[in-house]
């Protein structure tokens, strides 16, 4: 398996990029071992929070996370997140541009601001503010 010329994880999180990959599902721990398996992560607990979240890594370089479904209906899914620079002004763009935001933003410890959005056409994505 090849792995990334650059780990450097401040250069994965440029505003405008997909900076962060997040797994929702039902099976956090069938997740880890799939995923660890298949592509050989590793996993981390991510510690600055007690919602049970626990990080992907890569040659020891965080660029994803898994976690425990929030709500009853919510089906397994990717979530990707852009890097931007400040999220309530890029929540007003989205919905002056006709999307909806659906989740946020909020707070998350040493993180920074989080938000989750829909474009016109139904697609979700999410959005994160460097603490």
């Amino acid at each position: 398996m090849s792995t990334p010329e650059n780990t450097d994880c401040e250069n994965t999180m440029r505003p405008g990029k997909i900076g962060w990959a997040e797994l929702i599902t039902s099976d956090p721990e069938g997740a880890m071992a799939y995923y660890t398996g298949l592509f050989g992560w590793e996993t981390e607990p991510f510690t600055a929070s007690d919602a049970g979240y626990t990080m992907f890594k890569l040659d020891g370089v965080p660029f994803g996370g898994v976690m425990k479904t929030p709500m009853e209906g919510v089906p397994t899914h990717w979530l990707n997140y852009v890097s931007v620079v400040d999220i309530d002004a890029s929540i007003a763009k989205s919905t002056s541009l006709g999307g909806e935001l659906c989740v946020g933003p909020m707070e998350v410890p040493t993180v920074g601001r989080i938000a989750v959005v829909k474009d016109p056409q139904g697609a979700v994505i999410g959005l994160h503010q460097k603490a």
